[in-house]
């Protein structure tokens, strides 16, 4: 089981980093976030669903493959749709920001997550290097984590 959970985990870190930034769309992440009247709702829902469609595809996908190449990787199919599914419905629920933002701020972690966000009224530069990334970021790898745990509890 340990052979199977460090597999996992190292593929399914490999292919977020991959997924999460080369394999989204400028669209995807400009609009997964958009929330407040029900058009722009459905349009945040829409645009979070399509990434973490293509974004689960190339974490199964590297999930089967190690499965495949690894005789030691034990990985069954209740495992593998446990870790996928565990794995996409929190990356969609952070990718909605606005649920990442409540739980920042529910948790006394508001002000991290506006670091390096434009402040209201300047024309400042926002970049990757900002704590709501590192928040999101560390989330997912977190959940991750997880999914690798549950991938190999379960591969039977």
């Amino acid at each position: 089981m340990g052979t199977t959970f460090a597999v996992v985990f190292v593929a399914l870190y490999a292919a977020h980093l991959v997924m999460d930034h080369w394999g989204q769309t400028s669209h995807q992440a400009a609009n997964k976030g958009r929330c407040g009247s029900r058009t722009e709702n459905r349009a945040g829902r829409l645009a979070c669903a399509s990434h973490v469609a293509t974004y689960t595809a190339g974490t199964a996908l590297t999930t089967l493959l190690v499965a495949l190449v690894f005789a030691d990787v034990a990985v069954s199919p209740l495992g593998f749709v446990v870790g996928q599914a565990v794995s996409a419905l929190t990356h969609y629920w952070a990718d909605r920001r606005h649920t990442l933002a409540r739980l920042a701020a529910a948790t006394g972690k508001a002000g991290f997550y506006a670091l390096g966000a434009p402040r209201p009224g300047r024309d400042d530069n926002p970049s990757l290097g900002t704590g709501s990334y590192a928040l999101d970021q560390s989330w997912h790898i977190g959940w991750l984590a997880v999914s690798a745990f549950l991938t190999a509890l379960l591969g039977g």
